[in-house]
């Protein structure tokens, strides 16, 4: 029941943030373009960002399970990699 909860507030916390930042986007003066121009960018940049290390420890898994370790695990350790995570 814990879990709920926890997972209730972080909902509301979530749904509360976008109400502010939509509240100051509505009752801003003026409109800074070069401001959401970098943080569109940012957060696409994120959004891009999450999708691909999750799909990628995906198909690691899905390497080691077809192919063994030598393709699936052991490559995260194959210094090409290494520089990405």
């Amino acid at each position: 029941m814990t879990n709920v909860w926890f997972a209730l507030g972080l909902t509301v916390f979530a749904g509360l943030a976008t109400g502010v930042g939509s509240a100051i986007a509505f009752f801003a003066k003026r409109t800074n373009y070069r401001f959401l121009a970098v943080s569109t960018g940012f957060s696409a940049g994120v959004m891009l960002y999450v999708s691909f290390v999750e799909i990628f420890y995906k198909g690691v898994d899905a390497l080691a399970e077809v192919y063994g370790d030598y393709w699936g695990t052991g490559s995260i350790r194959h210094p090409s990699l290494a520089a990405c995570f």
